[in-house]
């Protein structure tokens, strides 16, 4: 902002100086007044849709940035309602985070259950190992499961870690 008062001031200064030397030059004391005010106004026009264009251009700044915050606000509070799903119940993994593991894993492997169970589940055994897999397998939802604890945080994060690799 200060570079472009800078480049309007100086130059602006530079006009209305040249314009009361003008005025005295021509030995025409009327003029010094009138050309010093329209030198001035010009100055200040110039100033004013620039300031006016740059605070336009941090206007629109400002609205993606505010749209960048509430986006990172929206992970946040969902990265941390996964976590909190993690370390609850079994129910809560078996209704809200297995089938969106699985689903993951069947974009990530390229294997869909629907066409080839077998291959689906080597594949996830293959991925994740016997101990995560089951975790994962979205056969594998206990009936009982509200009682049981959740695999925790630990848990999908391997899980999470994993899946990125592929």
């Amino acid at each position: 902002m200060t570079e472009i008062m800078t480049k309007i001031a100086v130059p602006g200064v530079l006009v209305i100086v040249a314009a009361q030397v003008a005025a005295f030059v021509l030995l025409d004391r009327g003029l010094v007044v009138p050309a010093a005010g329209v030198a001035l106004g010009v100055v200040l026009i110039a100033a004013r849709r620039a300031v006016a264009q740059r605070t336009g251009a941090g206007a629109d700044a400002g609205a993606t940035d505010d749209a960048a915050a509430l986006s990172l606000q929206r992970w946040s509070a969902r990265t941390e309602t996964l976590i909190c799903w993690a370390d609850s119940s079994r129910a809560d993994w078996d209704r809200r985070l297995r089938p969106m593991l699985a689903r993951q894993f069947a974009l990530a492997a390229g294997q869909r259950k629907s066409r080839d169970a077998n291959a689906f589940e080597a594949t996830g055994r293959m991925l994740f190992g016997e101990q995560l897999w089951p975790w994962v397998d979205p056969d594998n939802i206990s009936p009982a499961g509200s009682t049981e604890p959740g695999p925790g945080r630990d848990v999908l994060d391997e899980i999470l870690r994993r899946l990125e690799r592929v």
